[in-house]
C-alpha cells in the first residue's frame, strides 16, 4: 500500500465543478492499494499516518501529529501511485490492486479512518476528480507499507 501525504491548509475534491470533499488544515492523504494488500496492511498505514509528527509544535519543529492538532484528513483513492515507468515512457499500472479489491480496500481504510479520527472527507472511488490544495510547508511525505 502506497500513500502520498500533504500537509495543507486548506484541500476539497471537485467531481463535475461539485465539492465532495473538504478540509481545513490537516494532511490530504492520496492511497493507492497494490496487488496483495490485506485490511491489515491498511491498518497500519492509517495508524502511521494518524501518529505521523509532520505539524510544527510552539518551537516550530515538526513534532506534532494529526491527531494531536485535531486536523482534518482528505482521503483520496490515487491508483497512478504504483506506475512503473521503468519499461518505457508509458506507465504500467499492473501492481496496482484489481479495480474491486482497490474500492474495497479504500473504502476499509476510509471506514477505519473514521472510526478513528474525527474529521474525515474523501473523494469518490475512480472518479474523474479536480484537487485543490494549499501545500504547507511545503510538506509532502511519501509512505509505502509491505506485508
Amino acid at each position: 500500500m502506497k500513500a502520498l501525504l500533504q500537509r495543507v491548509t486548506n484541500a476539497r475534491v471537485d467531481i463535475a465543478g461539485r465539492t465532495v470533499g473538504a478540509i481545513d488544515a490537516g494532511l490530504l492523504v492520496l492511497l493507492c492499494a497494490e496487488r496483495g494488500d490485506t485490511d491489515a496492511l491498511a491498518d497500519r498505514m492509517l495508524a502511521k499516518i494518524l501518529k505521523l509528527r509532520v505539524f510544527s509544535d510552539e518551537g516550530g519543529k515538526m513534532n506534532r501529529s494529526v491527531q494531536d492538532n485535531g486536523g482534518g484528513l482528505l482521503v483520496v483513492s490515487q491508483f497512478t501511485l504504483a506506475a512503473d515507468v521503468s519499461g518505457g515512457n508509458r506507465p504500467s499500472f499492473t501492481q496496482a490492486a484489481p479495480p474491486d479489491e482497490g474500492r474495497r480496500l479504500y473504502e476499509y481504510f476510509v471506514a477505519q479512518a473514521r472510526a478513528a479520527h474525527p474529521v474525515v472527507a474523501t473523494g469518490e472511488f475512480a472518479a474523474d476528480m479536480q484537487v485543490h490544495l494549499v501545500n504547507d510547508g511545503p510538506v509532502t511525505i511519501p509512505l509505502q507499507m509491505a506485508a
